[in-house]
């Protein structure tokens, strides 16, 4: 709880994401596939997630303060969405509404506190270590459809170093694992930081989900023509 409150009331902070996860084959084997995000987010509506995967895709989602821009640079096409309210407000829109995997999405919100509060049904103390050289404490908590374990920094900056979810629901438990590091709580970002990256001569698209509901707009209004 300390770490999320941290997390919440930080004004702004940049960090470096390691990340893999497990993708479960017919077979039952987990193959690992994975990721390498930064983040840059100042609040109260602003943020970077630049993503390298380990197929070679990249990627750039900006919160500008008034557009959600997400940028393939591998097909060179991006799409754009009006940014209404806050941070925790976009972040909403873009995984609820849009259907964007956007991991530790929860981490990046204000209301972090309240949902480990919700979701959390039971979390035990395991020890007391020492990951990659910071004193850190190790917990492991259940939930209703997953477990988590998390390294919480030591002291008075309580950041998260590594996280290990595992969806217990879905067929062969798959985990989610993140390294956290190079995190910096005052990283004296402007608005030009958070501008949309957008390569020259990239071709707008729609996001998925648009295209889906403009589709189902489109039939239901066929239906009506009939009728």
């Amino acid at each position: 709880m300390r770490m999320a409150r941290f997390l919440a009331g930080a004004k702004q902070f940049s960090v470096t994401v390691l990340d893999g996860y497990d993708a479960v084959q017919e077979s039952g084997e987990k193959i690992e596939f994975g990721a390498r995000r930064k983040l840059l987010l100042a609040r109260p509506d602003h943020l970077l997630v630049e993503t390298e995967r380990s197929d070679g895709f990249r990627s750039a989602a900006v919160f500008t303060g008034k557009e959600i821009v997400l940028t393939d640079f591998v097909s060179n096409v991006y799409a754009s969405t009006p940014q209404d309210g806050n941070l925790d407000e976009g972040i909403v829109r873009l995984v609820r509404d849009l259907g964007i995997h956007l991991p530790l999405a929860l981490l990046l919100t204000t209301r972090a506190p309240q949902e480990f509060e919700a979701r959390v049904r039971s979390i035990e103390y395991v020890e007391k270590t020492n990951l990659l050289g910071t004193p850190a404490h190790h917990l492991a908590a259940r939930g209703d459809s997953v477990d988590f374990q998390v390294w919480v920094a030591d002291g008075d900056k309580p950041v998260p170093l590594r996280i290990v979810i595992t969806y217990k629901t879905e067929p062969g438990q798959p985990q989610f694992r993140a390294q956290l590091s190079d995190w910096n709580l005052d990283p004296k970002a402007g608005d030009a930081a958070f501008a949309p990256r957008v390569p020259p001569g990239a071709q707008k698209i729609a996001f998925a989900a648009q295209l889906a509901k403009g589709a189902s707009d489109t039939a239901k209004a066929a239906q009506g023509d009939r009728q």
